[in-house]
């Protein structure tokens, strides 16, 4: 894999650094590949199956279903029942990681959690399973390659001593601050509050002291359409980079709201699945897209 780019946005007169972890792939890119790095450095005869859970629009399902058909791997997907929405909808992650040879279960709402807690039972040796959205402490590794990158491309950019990534589990945050103790590392939670992402962190280890928590100053549900986040996404297009609708919009708000420094902003890549919620913005507000 080369070496991924850093690009320069202007954002309401601020500049900041993105690191282009977009372009790695079409699929597998962003923090996905990173979590996703020791498994794909796996020799493929080492496991057969892997399985994972959680919502259908995840961009970790997606990153997953790509590694699975490139080591030729079986990949198992259970979630919560879908909408009638889903499963007409012929874009997005949920439709392209069936089309890459996902298999999908659906799990009633009342046995969903204490079916996701008895996957690791009488486990095959040659079965992984992958907790949602990647949260595993095999991602240290991908993190760590990161942050090399970073050290060497920030050489250039002195001033820079602050870097961000939104979070939904924690985990790229949460290693990266591990690997980057020299940089102050932003995050802010996408799904819960602070106290749910400092839990699902704790999970993981200590919590580092460079890492530091944004929450924003209004409440937000997780992949629901909010005009701010469309208008948020808009003025970051314009500015040459596409980025996705689910956990971008909220971090750039938060940045823009409470730092002042420059920021090296770590692109998370996912935006194929803003093929699925730019027409969730259409329902919402016919005149809000153009």
């Amino acid at each position: 894999m080369q070496l991924s780019p850093l690009s320069k946005i202007i954002l309401d007169t601020r500049e900041f650094l993105v690191k282009r972890d977009d372009l790695i792939d079409p699929y597998l890119a962003g923090n996905k590949y990173r979590k996703l790095y020791t498994l794909l450095q796996t020799p493929k005869e080492l496991y057969h199956t892997i399985i994972s859970y959680g919502g259908t629009q995840s961009n970790a399902m997606l990153a997953i279903a790509a590694m699975c058909r490139q080591k030729g791997w079986n990949f198992i997907y259970y979630s919560k029942p879908l909408s009638r929405q889903q499963r007409e909808n012929t874009l997005g992650n949920f439709a392209t990681a069936l089309a890459l040879g996902m298999t999908h279960h659906e799990i009633e709402h009342e046995l969903y959690r204490d079916f996701i807690a008895s996957l690791r039972l009488n486990l095959d040796e040659k079965i992984f399973i992958l907790d949602q959205g990647g949260a595993v402490t095999e991602a240290k590794e991908g993190l760590e390659v990161l942050a090399d990158e970073l050290r060497e491309q920030l050489r250039e950019h002195k001033d820079i001593q602050s870097l961000a990534t939104p979070s939904g589990t924690g985990t790229t945050a949460y290693f990266l601050a591990l690997a980057l103790p020299e940089y102050r590392i932003y995050t802010t939670p996408s799904v819960g509050d602070v106290s749910y992402l400092k839990e699902q962190m704790l999970a993981l280890g200590k919590l580092p002291k460079n890492l530091h928590i944004l929450e924003s100053k209004k409440k937000y549900h997780f992949a629901k359409p909010y005009p701010e986040f469309y208008e948020m996404y808009q003025k970051l297009k314009s500015g040459g980079i596409e980025f996705d609708l689910l956990y971008a919009p909220l971090m750039w708000q938060t940045l823009l709201e409470q730092t002042d420094e420059r920021i090296l902003y770590i692109h998370s890549g996912g935006v194929s699945g803003n093929a699925s919620m730019l027409p969730r913005y259409k329902n919402i507000d016919k005149g809000i897209l153009k």
